[in-house]
């Protein structure tokens, strides 16, 4: 049995690394910016600047006809539940370590693998049960919930990461008959929307200065270049390529926020990240074996 070819393992990994570091400075941008603004001001900012990019990039591409408004049901659910994980994982920076943070968001894949079989009709597979297990324990290992009371930051973030991955269902549902272009578009035209309603619903509104405002222009190209730089990725690899060069977000994020906000870098947390990790990449790697039997069996017989 072979392996799978990798089509072209230096850009996957060139993609990667833009990937790493946009998600590590829309953290930062969103940790220099919570001073002033609130999540649903940042959520209103960075999906305001988002919709500029997605649009352009379309006109500029030709691809502006590929925008449906058929499933508009489908792509308000999506959104509406990523816009709660992500205004949760805003609010979580401000209260945590960012590693720690990092460590909690690295679960939604095995959030996915207990959701999937309820939402998507997935079956359980016993791979799939020891990979949620080990996660579990990682996360055990992150938070240490025994002796000390779980806080708000942890929870937030622990939040953020099921609705990552009840996103990630809802759009794979949506794949199956909508184009990227398509889902982008309606991804931060429909969260603009949302943010606005929460940035006025206090009656109290900040807006950007001359400190803030390119910090907010940082977390809305981020946001873009993040997902832009993961799927081109995973179109260049196979996922079990692709998700060992993620978890260098972990101590990465770790050293930078030990840097600019003498954050101690707690052994226990990257270990835990470890485990988490590892549980993610073995379902990962169980799947993949399993099409490629599935692909090699027929030929064989």
């Amino acid at each position: 049995m072979t392996h799978p070819p990798i089509q072209d393992p230096a850009k996957a990994a060139l993609w990667m690394i833009g990937a790493i570091l946009s998600f590590c400075a829309m953290a930062i941008g969103g940790r220099q910016v919570s001073h002033l603004h609130d999540t649903f001001e940042i959520m209103t900012a960075r999906s305001a600047i988002g919709f500029g990019i997605v649009l352009a990039g379309a006109a500029i591409s030709g691809q502006l006809g590929q925008i449906s408004a058929e499933r508009l049901g489908g792509h308000a659910l999506r959104n509406l539940v990523h816009f709660s994980g992500q205004n949760l994982w805003f609010w979580a920076l401000t209260l945590i370590p960012l590693a720690q943070l990092f460590a909690l968001e690295f679960t939604s894949p095995l959030w996915v693998i207990l959701l999937a079989p309820l939402l998507l009709g997935e079956r359980f597979t016993r791979m799939r049960i020891i990979a949620a297990a080990l996660g579990f324990a990682g996360i055990l290992i992150v938070t240490r919930p025994f002796g000390a009371p779980l806080g708000p930051g942890v929870m937030a973030a622990a939040a953020a990461a099921i609705f990552f991955a009840m996103t990630s269902i809802l759009t794979k549902r949506l794949t199956r008959r909508e184009t990227m272009v398509s889902i982008l578009f309606w991804l931060t035209g429909m969260q603009f929307v949302f943010g606005t309603i929460g940035t006025f619903w206090d009656g109290v509104v900040h807006w950007p200065d001359t400190v803030t405002g390119p910090w907010l222009l940082l977390i809305g190209g981020a946001g873009v270049l993040a997902h832009l730089s993961l799927t081109s990725a995973l179109r260049l690899a196979p996922a079990s390529f692709v998700m060992p060069i993620d978890f260098v977000r972990l101590p990465m994020i770790a050293v930078i926020a030990a840097w600019l906000y003498d954050e101690a870098i707690d052994p226990w947390v990257l270990l835990g990240g470890a485990v988490i990790f590892f549980a993610a990449w073995l379902n990962v790697h169980s799947v993949l074996r399993h099409k490629r039997d599935t692909l090699v069996t027929p030929a064989s017989e």
